[in-house]
């Protein structure tokens, strides 16, 4: 099954431009399928975009609130009554499956409502002065010209949600998105245009990352970033330079522990999904499974058994449970990975392996690690693919000490029928984000997303901590005289 390609623009000031620089995406699910034909552009033309966004902000920052959250609510309506289009571009373009595509898609949509109703939410407080004939009004003001750069393991979902909260708050927006996956971008500049968004309140640039991203970044008064984390602290160095509002989402190295206790069907399936489901793209994917001595072995056999039963294959064909890897570098990383568990000792139980189906693609098997240590590499450093190490440990104490063993704190997860070890784990987690019998991956829109550093930096995303990057407090006393 193949579709049309796509041709996309970059959207500056309320018009369509084409860049220099041409290239194609390709489906990883059939590498012989061009999906779009884009253009990249350079800085004057980003600059540009800075400037238009300036430029619109007064206006938009004094748009009348309920005329913004229509629009805002009829973007929504847009994506999901699309979402089977959408979803099928995204699955063609980042090799989702069909199913996954579309639910991100409508996931999207839920963003765009979530933020529309945020737009007439009270932002505000009021206070009694210590002092007689004052009283202290605390408002909330846009933050200004927001730069997002998104990465492409939710080429639309990411965008919807960081734009959506920008908008909301006043703010005005120049967008970009990673180059092997702009056509979801797209389409949702398309809709914004189409609901009819004031002319340069939201600017989309497809272009290299260092260039394009330093100059968001300098003209920008915030900039919201989700990627690696050296990446992140790039971003992080370049915004320090002018002061710029930072919101970094950034690596995880996710930990699962299974207990002796747990109801072992439960656990196995929450593992499994969160390791290697859509491909293991997520940052908040568990990677690291630390199981007591007492279930260790059957959850190996069971997991492999698992890893060997996904039917591995093209994104759009209805028995597909696992697409293709996102790209070829990304594919690569996986299976040097891979190699690398193998020279440290690790024993390769299950797939890991390249392999072969109908149409030429980045398929993989997912992998499964057993007999690997906390101090191995594939433990400390995030793969970002279908592969899950398993380490064994004596008890929770010793679980929790290695779940805590990497220096990134992004998202855990612990599979135990005993109300007091989901306490104290949840508790004593370093991670932003505890999941109790559930995957330690997955999010839902309405409540903060998250880690701690180095797996992200400054205010949470989504969710009433939205306000906290997207906005800044102003306290006004006021002196009304003693009656």
């Amino acid at each position: 099954m193949t579709g049309t390609i796509l041709q996309g623009q970059n959207f500056i000031d309320g018009g369509w431009r084409t860049g220099a620089v041409g290239f194609e995406t390709r489906n990883p699910s059939d590498l012989d399928e061009v999906v779009g034909a884009y253009s990249k552009v350079g800085a004057a033309e980003v600059d540009e975009a800075m400037a238009a966004a300036t430029r619109a902000l007064p206006g938009w920052r004094g748009f009348n609130m309920q005329a913004r959250a229509d629009l805002l609510r009829k973007a929504g309506d847009l994506l999901m009554a699309r979402a089977i289009e959408i979803g099928a571009l995204l699955s063609r373009e980042e090799g989702k499956t069909l199913p996954e595509g579309i639910g991100e898609a409508n996931r999207a949509g839920q963003c765009f409502h979530y933020f529309a109703a945020e737009v007439v939410r009270a932002q505000g407080e009021w206070y009694n002065s210590m002092r007689d004939g004052h009283n202290v009004i605390v408002t909330r003001e846009p933050v200004g010209v927001v730069a997002a750069i998104t990465p492409w393991n939710f080429p639309i979902a990411l965008p919807a949600w960081k734009v959506a909260g920008a908008l909301a708050f006043g703010n005005t927006v120049v967008l970009k998105p990673s180059s092997f996956v702009p056509g979801c971008a797209v389409l949702l500049a398309r809709i914004l245009e189409y609901v009819g968004l004031p002319q340069g309140v939201f600017n989309l640039v497809i272009g290299d990352g260092r260039a394009t991203g330093d100059v968001m970044i300098d003209r920008a008064q915030a900039v919201t970033f989700t990627g690696g984390t050296e990446t992140g602290r790039a971003v992080l160095r370049k915004a320090a330079e002018t002061m710029t509002k930072a919101q970094l989402e950034l690596g995880g190295k996710n930990a699962f522990v299974i207990l002796d206790d747990a109801d072992l069907d439960l656990a196995i399936e929450t593992a499994a999904n969160a390791a290697w489901v859509q491909t293991g793209q997520r940052c908040t994917a568990t990677e690291r499974l630390i199981v007591t001595r007492g279930v260790h072995d059957q959850v190996v056999e069971r997991l492999a058994a698992k890893a060997q039963g996904y039917r591995i294959g093209h994104a759009l064909d209805a028995d597909t449970q696992i697409g293709p890897v996102a790209n070829e570098k990304q594919f690569a990383e996986n299976l040097a990975f891979v190699e690398t568990g193998l020279r440290e000792g690790a024993e390769l139980v299950a797939g890991g392996v390249a392999v072969e189906r109908r149409t030429r693609g980045y398929y993989m098997t997912p992998a499964l690690f057993a007999r690997s240590t906390e101090a191995m590499h594939i433990n400390h450093h995030e793969s970002f693919g279908p592969i899950l190490s398993v380490i064994a440990v004596d008890d929770l104490d010793q679980a929790i000490a290695v779940a805590n063993g990497t220096e990134l704190a992004l998202s855990s997860g612990i599979a135990t029928t005993s109300l007091h070890s989901a306490e104290k784990f949840r508790r004593e987690s370093k991670a932003g984000m505890v999941m109790v019998n559930t995957p330690t991956a997955g999010l839902e829109y309405h409540v903060p997303l998250g880690g701690r550093s180095p797996s992200g930096f400054g205010p949470r995303e989504n969710g009433a901590s939205s306000a906290e990057f997207f906005t800044e407090s102003k306290t006004s006393y006021i002196n009304h005289g003693v009656n």
